[in-house]
């Protein structure tokens, strides 16, 4: 998924920071990614550590974070259910009727053959959980496997802020369900859907990496329709964009977002704990290292990176170009 804040393209810049800093052998390690978005960074530990715990409060990052982390045994026959999906008869349901044109919704977030598609696949999994033909662990995976897919045809800029007047090319496509594959190890692994500052009162281990929003955008609202096809529940969509009802985040907020983060640095008990940022966050370096540094011993590694950019076909005036990325350090 092309995603706000992804850090696929850091990978090695975090991981090699993180082993210069705790070590080589990570195998004995707890590793925490609080903010976990789609899973990017924990799903490159999770091989090397003894366990990872990720949390993220958006309900389709916990259901991504179900496959990806969670999921770590072979699930049987699993490919077969994915074909069973791709071909049924669509339907029109709740994403056809409020997000798609032909409805009349007057929205048009996926093409209608794509919207009722969506619709008659979201509509079997669940009846299969009901009737507990699937259990847990396939239920997520085929639903990950839903959403990513689903993500490859909508009618946006890449984030569901908006959708786009015209169908772009990719968007004209027909949906098919692609498995997401996950890594098999040994290991269990504990997936969250909590407030970050709530559950770090609850949890412990060696290595916290962070990753919060950086500045006014909010999560809830720039991906709010993989909420609603992850969701599957009935409401009344607001506005232009369909938007639901959502909880804002702290993290987004000038106001809010020092105390906040002070109180998760204070209340964290973690031995190492890692804080992506850039420099056009609502923290400043200066503000990261003040609050920081009252709790252990403090660094940083800095990387140029180039940042975020929506769809590149389609919207050519959101051309990317550099920013500086920082990896905050401290060792409690």
């Amino acid at each position: 998924m092309n995603y706000i804040g992804s850090k696929y393209k850091l990978s090695d810049f975090i991981n090699t920071t993180i082993t210069s800093v705790v070590g080589q052998d990570l195998s004995d390690k707890i590793f925490c990614d609080i903010f976990a978005g789609t899973g990017i960074v924990g799903r490159n530990f999770k091989s090397k550590v003894k366990k990872v715990i990720a949390n993220d409060f958006e309900y389709y990052s916990y259901v991504l974070n179900k496959n990806y982390i969670e999921n770590h045994k072979p699930i049987p026959n699993k490919e077969e259910y994915i074909e069973i999906l791709n071909t049924l008869k669509p339907v029109e349901g709740f994403i056809y009727k409020n997000y798609c044109l032909g409805s009349g919704s007057g929205r048009q977030y996926f093409s209608d053959e794509n919207g009722k598609k969506i619709d008659a696949i979201r509509q079997q999994i669940e009846k299969w959980k009901i009737s507990k033909e699937i259990n847990d662990n396939l239920y997520y995976f085929l639903l990950t496997s839903l959403l990513e897919s689903a993500d490859k045809v909508a009618n946006t800029a890449s984030v569901y802020g908006a959708y786009l007047k015209h169908l772009k090319r990719t968007a004209q496509k027909t949906l098919t369900i692609e498995p997401a594959e996950f890594i098999l190890n040994n290991n269990e692994h504990t997936v969250y859907n909590e407030d970050s500052n709530r559950l770090i009162n609850k949890i412990e281990g060696d290595i916290l990496y962070l990753d919060p929003p950086y500045n006014a955008r909010q999560y809830g609202s720039n991906y709010h329709l993989l909420n609603t096809i992850a969701k599957y529940e009935a409401f009344e969509p607001k506005g232009k964009t369909g938007l639901p009802n959502y909880q804002k985040s702290k993290y987004c907020s000038k106001r809010y977002i020092l105390s906040e983060f002070e109180e998760l640095i204070k209340n964290a008990n973690f031995n190492y704990i890692f804080l992506s940022y850039n420099n056009e966050g609502l923290m400043s370096v200066s503000d990261v290292k003040k609050i920081m540094s009252k709790y252990g011993e403090y660094d940083i590694a800095t990387i140029n990176y180039q940042r975020f950019k929506a769809d590149k076909d389609e919207n050519r005036k959101h051309k990317a170009d550099k920013t500086e990325e920082y990896l905050h350090i401290l060792k409690k």
